[in-house]
This record gives C-alpha cells, structure tokens and sequence, in this order.
C-alpha cells in the first residue's frame, strides 16, 4: 500500500463509520525514520534490515534497542554471531549508548552464539529449535519487546537447499510473531537481489534496504523501504547519516508548492537596503539569492543579515562551504560586525564543511538535520554554487530545490549566496535557482577609471515595491555603506570617478554661491545708491517746495494789498464804488 489516496480511504471508509485504525506499529526512535514508515515499524512482527558490509545494519538494530529501552520502557534482546557483547558496547560507546549499564537495569540483553556455516552439515534434521529455545530464556529474562538477530547469513551460510533455508525462515518468523516481540533481523545484500539468499524479503512484513555507494570518491549512505505490509510508507531513498548521537533519517522530498507565507517583514542589517526594499526588507519566510563575483560582498551581505537577526533575539544558522568560522567572525569584525557575541549567547551557530567532504544528499541530510534541532529563524548558505564542484548542475539544481521547498515549508528566511564567473552573464546562475528565490539581489564590481568598485542592485523581489537604481556600496570598519547614485556621461561612476563628480559639482556649486554673493552685493550697492539719490530728491523737493510755496504765499499777499490799495483811493476821491 504505497498510495496515500489508499491509506486515506482504508482509515475513513468513505462513510460516516469511526475511522480504522490499521495495523499497530513500534516506534523506533530513530530521527526521521518513523515518520518514512508512517509511524515506525510493524508491532509484534519481524522487519529485515538488509544493505552490504559497512552500511550500517548492526548500529541501526542497536539503536532500535536502545531507543526502545530508554525512550520507551521497553527491554530487548540483541542475538549476535559475530561480534561479542563486550565489542558491541565498546563499539557503540562513541554514541553515547551505554549497553552496559541497560544490561544491568534488565533493559537490555546482548546473547552472543558463536556459529561456524562450515560446521554446518545440511540434512533433513537441521532446524532452530536450539535458537528457538537460546532466544526464548533471552526473551523471558528481560521480558523483552524488541529483538534483533544479527546476522542471518550465520544461520544459513552453509546451506544449500533453498526449500530448508524457506522453511526454516518461515518458522523463526512465525515464532517471533507468537512471542508477541517487535524484530529485526539483518541479512548481507545479495548479487542482483536483495539478500544472499533472495528469500527472507518474501517471508517479511517489513523489507529495509540500506545502501552505502561511492561515487567520484565520495560516499554516501541511503536507505529505502522495499515493502511495508498493511501501511503507507515512503518510497523514495533518504539519506541517513551516522553521527556522534548514532543514526538520523531524513524523510526529505519537494515539499511542493503549499507552503504558508507571511506578510512581516524583516530587516536586512542595512538600513539603506531596507529602503530600497519597499522600506522594510526582506519578507519573513522568504528566500534570498545574492550572487556576484569573488570578492563583491556577498558574504558580508549574510553576515548583516544574520546579525541584525540575532539582535533581535532570532537564533541564527550560517553554513559555510569556504570559510572556517573562526575566519568568518575575525573577518566580520573588520567591517564593525562582532558574531563572535552571537555565539556565546547561543544565537548564532556555524557549520561548516567542504562541499567534497560528502555527496549531495547527506549535504542535504546535515542541513535539515540541523535546522530540525537548533531551530532557527534565518539561515545562511555561503555559497551554494561550490556544490557544483562536486556533482552536475542537474544534481545541485535538484538538491537545492528541495532544500528551497523545506525551508520555506518551515517558515525560515533564508539568503542563499552564489558565486558568478567574470564572463558570464551576471543575471543567471549556475545552480539554476534564481527563478525560485524571492528576492536577488546582485552584487558586481564595476571597473572605470582603472578602478574596481562595488556595485548594488535588486533584480527582483515578489511582493513589494523596490528600488531600480544601482548602488555603489563601501566595506568600512561601519559595516557596508550603500552610497547615492551618481550618473555621468558614460553611466554610473564610482570610486574615484565618482569623487571627482563629486569634486566637480562641489566646485560648480561654489561658483554660483560666488556669484550670487556678487549680484547680491551689486544689488544692495544699487539699492544703497537708489535710496541715496531718492534721499537727494526729497530733500530737493522739500526745499523746492518750501521756495514755491513762500514765493505763492507773497504773491497772494501782495495781490490782497493791491486790491485794498485801490478801494481807499477810490474813496479818496469820492469815485463812484461799483
């Protein structure tokens, strides 16, 4: 059943009925695993753990004990024909399992059984009675849930006849599955098919196929599950890693696109940045690319981001594939960026490795491995063009797809930093994912006046307004400074271009401040003059008018004095008075 749809309609029939249940499962405590087969393994019956030499059979099944008995109370055995008991705790010990202490609580019961396939004579009297009854005092001193047998080509290596082999796996199953214990049995990876013998997937409920491949010299292990009786599984092949904490799964596929998004915004760490993202920066959640040349900034980009995460209080992830981290805090400092004080308060934490140190998938593994348990708020990837170095560009395409798919599904904002090749076209990247991200920003050196300066600009970013300008922007001890733009006869200048259009403008900004203050002063010395010349004429004006108005005053005078004159000589001589 590996059809979801099928699953969906075994548990709800369909009908208004009380959903069913389907089969009891065991968890197996092992990251990532249980959620492959929905749940963990089937209960009360016997999975096969088959896979070639080196890939991580023994340590699995240990670990399915362990976790059962600390996890979840629940005491196993673990049957082995090869290693001793006192190898096994020494050899897991370096994971942190303590076998030695489980066998003292009665959590655990390790019974070693030397056997030799070539001491085996097949007749028609072979049979397991003797395992039968070793494995039931076993089971019955602990009162054992979970049993392992490692390995079964012990018990049949020196067989033959596949009707006996047949049987005789039908009947140890059969009486594993009447003891009422979840197993595991493990078996060596056969030529062309899944076991030596091809016949123990058949008998099986449960069929695990781990695989450790190289390729190119590098190596990489992955598991898939083969059959699972009565439930929906995974069907792909994940990788797992071993690890310092033992085995993690990591179910990892594209998570599609039905992923929630949010409309908050957070800041980049540059407040002019922030401006020419519609003022706010980058949406939470979403996904950034910034790619350039060697040397552009694109790492100090991160940095900033990443920083002003943690002074807001967010945990914080930066993967390096270049850098070590202590190159990176030493060389953020240089720029007025201290992530050294992001580390000791457990806001920040690094990882890095080469993109050669392993294939793609456990690449892809360490990442979600590490997401998954320091939960961060935004993360790093600095550059993920490297992984090129190491794969095709179908196979880094794909791996960084679904590497998008699940940081997006988990609602981390993540900046993602690609290296370009001076001949190429700035506006693509090797790695093919400039379509999928959110926001790219591009960062170039522009060479002009025999200088290299850097350059700033956004191509897209979904949802918001954004500048179309480019920005020439400096590294100082204050961090990246995005400068204004300046646009001459031949484009944008920067460095010393720009500061002789700088110069140029300041000085032509002088000349006329100087020759406003001449006509300013020219203009005050003729009103000066103008008021003078007015002051003149009203002082003329006044005297003039003082002169006119005595000269009518006389004169009106002396025409009165006529006047009177001539009446008195008119009575003088007796005249006649009109």
């Amino acid at each position: 059943m590996n059809d979801p749809s099928q699953q969906e309609h075994v548990r709800t029939n369909g009908s208004s009925a009380p959903a069913l249940r389907g089969i009891a499962k065991t968890k197996t405590g092992i990251d990532g695993f249980d959620d492959i087969l929905d749940g963990g393994l089937p209960r009360g019956r016997t999975s096969l753990l088959c896979g070639g030499a080196g890939c991580g059979k023994t340590l699995f099944g240990m670990q399915f004990l362990v976790n059962g008995a600390e996890l979840y109370g629940e005491p196993g055995v673990f049957v082995c024909f090869e290693e001793r008991g006192q190898d096994l705790a020494a050899n897991v010990a370096s994971l942190g399992f303590d076998l030695n202490s489980l066998e003292a609580r009665g959590l655990l019961n390790i019974d070693h059984m030397r056997l030799d396939p070539t001491e085996i004579i097949e007749n028609g009297d072979y049979d397991l009675e003797g395992l039968f009854l070793r494995l039931g005092v076993a089971i019955d001193s602990i009162g054992a849930k979970r049993v392992v047998i490692d390995t079964l080509e012990m018990l049949f290596g020196g067989l033959t006849n596949y009707g006996v082999i047949r049987a005789e796996l039908r009947r140890l199953f059969d009486w594993l599955k009447d003891r009422d214990v979840t197993a595991i049995v493990t078996a060596e990876r056969g030529e062309g098919r899944l076991t030596r013998h091809g016949l123990e997937e058949y008998v099986s409920d449960c069929v695990i196929m781990l695989d450790h491949r190289v390729i190119e010299q590098i190596s990489t292990r992955r598991m898939r599950v083969v059959k699972y009786r009565g439930s929906v599984h995974g069907t792909d092949e994940y990788p797992f890693l071993i690890g310092n904490d033992g085995v993690s799964v990591l179910p990892i596929s594209s998570a599609g696109l039905n992923h929630s998004v949010s409309s908050e915004r957070v800041s980049t760490g540059i407040a002019r940045l922030d401006t020419m993202l519609g003022g706010s920066g980058y949406f939470r959640g979403s996904s950034v690319l910034v790619s350039g040349t060697a040397g552009s900034g694109k790492t100090s980009l991160a940095a900033h981001f990443l920083d002003a995460a943690c002074r807001r209080g967010e945990r914080a992830l930066f993967f390096s594939f270049e850098e070590s981290p202590a190159q990176l805090i030493r060389n953020m400092r240089s720029i007025g960026i201290d992530l050294q004080q992001w580390v000791d308060q457990g806001l920040l934490r690094f990882h890095a490795s080469r993109p050669s140190a392993f294939g793609l998938e456990t690449h892809l593994a360490v990442v979600l491995r590490e997401v998954s348990r320091f939960k961060p708020a935004v993360i790093a990837f600095d550059p993920v063009s490297n992984f090129l170095d190491v794969s095709s560009g179908a196979e880094a395409h794909s791996m960084l797809v679904r590497l998008l798919d699940h940081v997006k599904g988990s609602g981390v904002t993540a900046i993602f930093t690609s290296l370009t090749g001076g001949g190429e076209a700035l506006e693509q990247t090797d790695t093919a994912i400039s379509s999928m991200v959110d926001t790219w920003l591009l960062v170039k050196t522009i060479e002009v006046s025999g200088e290299r300066n850097r350059g700033l600009y956004v191509l897209k970013s979904r949802g918001m307004s954004h500048s179309n300008q480019i920005r020439e922007f400096t590294l100082s001890e204050r961090g990246i400074q995005l400068l204004d733009v300046y646009v001459g006869s031949s484009g944008v200048l920067t460095g010393s271009a720009r500061l002789a259009q700088e110069a140029d403008e300041r000085r032509k900004v002088g000349e006329r401040e100087l020759e406003l203050e001449r006509k300013r002063r020219e203009l005050e010395r003729k009103r000066a003059l103008y008021r003078e010349q007015i002051a003149r004429l009203e002082t003329e004006y006044a005297a003039d008018t003082l002169e006119l108005e005595r000269a009518i005053a006389s004169a009106e005078k002396s025409g009165e004095s006529t006047i009177t004159d001539r009446s008195l000589m008119a009575q003088q001589r007796q005249a006649d008075i009109a």
